[in-house]
């Protein structure tokens, strides 16, 4: 294939205007927030020389005047692109899910009627639901182990390194990897996917395992904890890690095993980490649509619910249907967001 420069000189231009829109904004926000309190500090520093110079003692500071404009200088930009980013795509997507497909009448709830009276939007939201109960609590046990097990070990950090890997994974990338791990060819040629692999040499017939539902939800949902067992691992290792020693000496004082220390120790101390980690897995897992778009494209029964609301917005033209399903999603996230921040005001509290 020619690339020719003449014809796709004028996306070039735009990326090339794109990336100097992208500099001067971003240069000028850094130079902003390294200008403007350097020029306070020097302000002040000024008043204490002439101050010290001059014999005379330092004009107090007027501190919340001067510091209310400080701080509405470097919040300003945050609530601008809060409302610009989250608050008006939101209300806008509220609105379009009470309109048709076209966002030209109004339709009242009768999107909303249709996600709880179609079948396949329904094995949609059952699929979401799925993955939301077994991925958290799944990745959040595994990683509990790792972290358990590779503490104070030989190699700890290597360990950790290895384990924390997929992280950095693109979920896209993670999908086309544990494709090849899933991939399947006739019983007559060789096998090039891992799993297909081992079941021939076990004497067993290959299977296309992403054609097989609800088989195939479960195998993408391994994907997911593969993925986030390593997040989970960080978060509890370190959570372990700053457990007081006083704690664990007395408990082994008192003569406790492994396993008591385990559950009357190690856990009740980690629990916050605990409930930090299945939160964010939890409000990720809803979101979920690279693993499923990647690996299936949502067929087989295997769709949910931000990949049934990216066809029907974008592919089938349902703009109303597609908003209600945003909505729907963003209510599902509302209780989990809520309880994570009631906890976080009871920690502070205790």
């Amino acid at each position: 294939m020619n690339f020719d420069f003449a014809d796709e000189s004028p996306k070039l231009v735009m990326l090339l205007y794109g990336l100097v829109a992208f500099v001067v904004v971003v240069g000028g926000l850094l130079l902003l927030l390294d200008a403007v309190p350097a020029w306070f500090a020097r302000r002040r520093e000024a008043q204490m020389v002439a101050a010290a110079a001059n014999g005379v003692p330092l004009p107090r500071r007027r501190a919340q005047p001067r510091e209310g404009v400080f701080a509405l200088f470097f919040l300003t930009p945050a609530v601008l692109l809060l409302v610009i980013g989250l608050v008006v795509p939101a209300v806008r997507t509220t609105v379009l899910s009470f309109m048709d497909g076209g966002s030209d009448n109004w339709v009242g709830l009768r999107n909303y009627g249709w996600l709880f009276t179609q079948d396949d939007i329904l094995r949609v939201i059952i699929n979401t639901m799925v993955w939301v109960l077994l991925v958290p609590l799944i990745a959040t046990i595994i990683g509990l182990l790792y972290a358990v097990m590779v503490d104070k070990a030989r190699l700890e950090a290597l360990a950790k390194s290895l384990i924390f890997m997929p992280m950095a994974i693109s979920f896209v990338g993670a999908s086309i990897i544990w494709k090849f791990v899933y991939a399947y060819r006739g019983e007559e040629q060789d096998q090039i996917g891992l799993l297909n692999h081992i079941v021939v040499s076990l004497g067993g017939e290959p299977k296309q395992w992403l054609l097989e539902s609800p088989l195939n939800t479960l195998l993408l949902i391994v994907i997911m904890v593969w993925i986030q067992a390593g997040f989970a691992m960080v978060v509890l290792s370190a959570a372990i890690k700053a457990i007081p020693a006083e704690i664990v000496e007395a408990a082994r004082l008192d003569g406790v095993n492994p396993w008591q220390m385990f559950w009357q120790v190690t856990l009740p101390s980690i629990r916050p980490a605990l409930i930090v980690v299945v939160v964010t897995i939890s409000i990720a897992t809803l979101k979920v649509f690279d693993i499923v778009r990647t690996s299936t494209n949502g067929n087989y029964d295997t769709s949910v619910v931000a990949n049934e609301m990216y066809n029907q917005a974008f592919r089938y033209g349902q703009n109303g249907q597609g908003a209600a399903l945003a909505v729907f999603l963003f209510v599902l996230v509302i209780p989990i967001v809520i309880y994570q921040i009631r906890n976080l005001r009871q920690q502070r509290e205790g």
